[in-house]
């Protein structure tokens, strides 16, 4: 493929160089990583969307460097931190329950520090410092590289933060450490930040502006995952849609088809999946390079919010239905066999009946596999919270938000049984939570297939799985020997 597409040739060129500039580390004791440890130990916590997750291995690695190991026993960590998610309510006030329980082992064990990570700390900034004095260390998405300084900070009993905002930080030359891994697979951050100004979203004031990571380090990081046994990767944005990366000495640049084309052609063993699309920025280019290769899963991330044109305006999402049907009909037009899912909002600002329905009706039409479904939460600073009343009772909401998960629910379970007597290649993520004597793996399509274990199978590979029946969550099947 690359001698088809310029582009592509001059960059497959470098990639060699690229890697050979960039070390990766197996994650083994931290003596056999750096050679030396202090001793202490770092345990982390995280919140909100597979982004923080994400930043968590990048901060568990830059930790590392300075001889913290990870621990899974809270008890055992000098430093405690807690990656936030600002995006709703409810998930603030999880995050300030679990700092109350940190608090109360800081007291039991004089020394230990707690931290404060993501979108919260900058959001919330020194209010966790000076008012709540529930923390030593507040640091922004943006400045984790400072975290080696405000710890050392902290251990002289000095509260830090650092939450600036930066137009150029990706981390694209840290390794992150695979935190919880079940070894294969592994998420790639090819972007940060959002230009998108959703009335509804914080996003682009904790995360800052956009800004794409070179497609070097992408590839080195993907190269090195699939020989470490990785046989899956999610490459992560908050718009992936909308990469754009160029070349500072050639001048080429970069789109995301042709970023998910270079990913792709790593080995056709790796999987490639991506998260999140924008519907106003998804464009054909990009449907047509799943469609062309086997390893790009057919599975499209594509969150509608509102079903109603007038909710989208106020929701500043910068497409109307119509647009968004488009591109649904083009998805299933270029990948027929592609499952969408998305995401939804009940109840925002000023939302009639009739609106709601709209909503509702678009998770038929659409035929989601699966959406995450909330009702609206007010976020202060936000436009939405600036300019429109949050004037949707409670009670409304809710009741609207149950008729989407109802609807969701029956939409799923229908696409579901459509797949039962058909057969798929899975990938093997390790055994079913409900039984070792069964594995779990995910179809391209990403939906989940449990079946029984058959000898000579492994986490890693793959295998050809018959659906023999379906809930609105899951698969269950048998392999089928060709």
């Amino acid at each position: 493929m690359y001698d088809n597409n310029p582009t592509l040739t001059g960059i497959a060129k470098e990639i060699d160089e690229a890697k050979q500039g960039q070390v990766f580390y197996e994650e083994k004791t931290l003596e056999e990583r750096n050679g030396s440890s202090n001793g202490k130990h770092f345990y982390i916590e995280s919140y909100g969307c597979q982004m923080n997750f994400s930043d968590s291995e990048i901060v568990a690695s830059i930790l590392s460097e300075v001889g913290f190991r990870p621990t899974r026993q809270l008890e055992n960590a000098d430093l405690i931190l807690v990656n936030t998610c600002s995006i709703r309510e409810k998930a603030e006030e999880t995050v300030r329950q679990r700092l109350r329980v940190f608090d109360k082992l800081k007291r039991q064990r004089p020394g230990t520090m707690v931290g404060v990570l993501g979108c919260m700390a900058e959001r919330l900034k020194s209010k966790f410092l000076e008012e709540e004095k529930l923390v030593d260390i507040v640091i922004g998405p943006d400045a984790y590289r400072d975290l080696p300084n405000l710890v050392a900070g902290a251990e002289e009993g000095e509260r830090g933060v650092n939450v600036l905002l930066s137009r150029e930080e990706t981390y694209a030359d840290i390794s992150p450490m695979r935190l919880d891994s079940n070894g294969v697979a592994a998420f790639i951050s090819i972007m940060r930040g959002c230009d998108n100004m959703c009335s509804f979203c914080v996003v682009p004031f904790t995360r800052g502006r956009e800004r794409s990571r070179d497609c070097f380090s992408i590839l080195s990081e993907a190269h090195e995952l699939f020989d470490r046994g990785y046989r899956e990767v999610t490459l992560l944005g908050q718009n992936v849609d909308s990469y754009k990366w160029e070349n500072p000495e050639s001048g080429q640049v970069v789109n995301f088809a042709q970023l998910l084309e270079m990913v792709a052609l790593v080995n056709p063993n790796l999987r490639v999946r991506f998260s999140t699309s924008h519907p106003k920025d998804i464009t054909d280019e990009v449907l047509h390079t799943i469609a062309r290769y086997e390893n790009i899963c057919k599975y499209i991330h594509l969150p509608v919010q509102s079903g109603n044109s007038t909710v989208l305006e106020r929701m500043n999402r910068t497409y109307d239905r119509e647009w968004y049907m488009e591109r649904v009909q083009a998805i299933y037009r270029i990948i027929p066999e592609c499952a969408i899912s998305s995401d939804i909002i009940a109840g925002f600002c000023s939302e009639q009946e009739h609106e709601h329905q709209d909503t509702v009706n678009m998770v038929e039409w659409a035929n989601y596999s699966m959406s995450y479904m909330f009702f609206y939460s007010e976020r202060p600073g936000t436009l939405a919270a600036r300019k429109y009343p949050d004037d949707v009772p409670l009670e409304v909401k809710k009741r609207r938000l149950q008729e989407i998960v109802d609807k969701q629910g029956e939409v799923s379970l229908r696409h579901n049984k459509a797949d039962i007597g058909k057969t798929f290649k899975v990938l093997i993520e390790g055994n079913s939570k409900k039984s070792d004597k069964d594995f779990k793996g995910r179809n391209s399509q990403n939906k989940m297939i449990v079946f029984p274990k058959v000898d000579g199978l492994k986490p890693g590979d793959y295998a050809w799985v018959k659906v023999t029946a379906a809930t609105s969550a899951t698969l269950m099947g048998e392999v089928s020997f060709p």
